[in-house]
């Protein structure tokens, strides 16, 4: 199959999109003679008018970690080294996040170019071979969008809490003052204060996270579709809780919407996998090491052609 326009090779851009070696690393306390085991790289793409942050480390096969809203490299370092151990893996901080500059623009198309820009230096990166593309929540849905413009450039996707191709919105009129309260949280933004010029910070304001949110609806509500493109394998690893575990307000509806879009997906895509987690949508903080060990098992497509 030939690459669809837009994808690596050729780049996706038409304007300059500029990578930059920055410095070499050795994982802490590891000795020189390991260099080439424990180095991480650290990379600017530049494009958009925004510079994207972009380490890579890790010995195995090509992964690509893309992160979601509110998070960062920083906050997935645990997941991110347990991946390093048998995965060359590839992560980057979206605009807006982390050591990413804020960005005039917010919208999910935008931080979809975040990832394509990344992606289209596999080559001059030199990653060996298409790699496996991870995906979490916001990210989720990135990837599934790159996979069904690039499916050969991907070997496999597998999701996080996102992605989810939900029968109905997420976010009714009625929902909207909850959602609201949640974008504005005073413990939340004070938490974003705290580590404001920080690796760890996040220059969204509470319109542009509502504003995201609301526009997720949208794409997941069309995402089936892009589902249908991808001829790869696909493992989803979602929480049984997003909305919590409260038997009372929005959280049984949502929790039985989030499965209920699952559940769609594999009705459509037989072949996809899905784990539930007992856990909400921090899952990737509270249950790094699981999520590891599930990717760590995902199957090679050239596993599959040997076997």
């Amino acid at each position: 199959m030939t690459p669809a326009a837009g994808c690596s090779p050729p780049r996706p851009f038409p304007h300059s999109v500029d990578v930059r070696l920055r410095w070499l690393t050795l994982t802490q306390g590891q000795p020189r003679s390991m260099v080439g085991m424990t180095t991480t790289r650290h990379f600017t793409v530049h494009h958009d008018g925004v510079t994207i942050p972009v380490s890579r480390g890790g010995t195995g096969r090509p992964l690509v970690l893309c992160p979601g809203l509110n998070s960062t490299q920083a906050d997935l370092h645990e997941l991110i080294e347990l991946l390093r151990r048998d995965h060359d893996v590839v992560t980057f901080d979206l605009r807006g996040h982390g050591l990413a500059p804020a960005a005039d623009r917010y919208s999910f198309d935008a931080f979809r170019s975040d990832l394509f820009a990344v992606l289209a230096e596999s080559g001059p990166l030199g990653l060996p071979s298409p790699p496996l593309l991870v995906g979490y929540s916001l990210g989720a849905d990135l990837a599934v969008t790159y996979a069904s413009e690039c499916p050969d450039a991907v070997a496999g996707l597998v999701l996080i809490d996102g992605a989810n191709p939900l029968p109905e919105p997420f976010i009714t009129e009625a929902d909207l003052p909850e959602f609201r309260a949640m974008a504005e949280d005073p413990a939340m933004w004070r938490e974003i204060e705290r580590v404001r010029g920080t690796a760890r910070q996040v220059l969204l304001g509470p319109r542009d996270i509502l504003d995201l949110q609301l526009e997720m609806d949208v794409v997941r509500a069309g995402i089936l579709d892009r589902y249908r493109k991808i001829d790869r394998p696909i493992h989803m690893i979602m929480s049984a809780a997003i909305a919590g575990d409260s038997t009372e307000g929005r959280a049984p509806r949502h929790n039985r919407l989030w499965r209920a879009g699952v559940d769609r997906l594999v009705r459509e895509r037989p072949d996809t996998s899905a784990t539930w987690l007992n856990t909400g949508h921090r899952l990737v903080f509270s249950h790094a090491r699981e999520i590891a060990e599930i990717i760590r098992g995902v199957p090679h497509p050239a596993d599959e052609v040997a076997s």
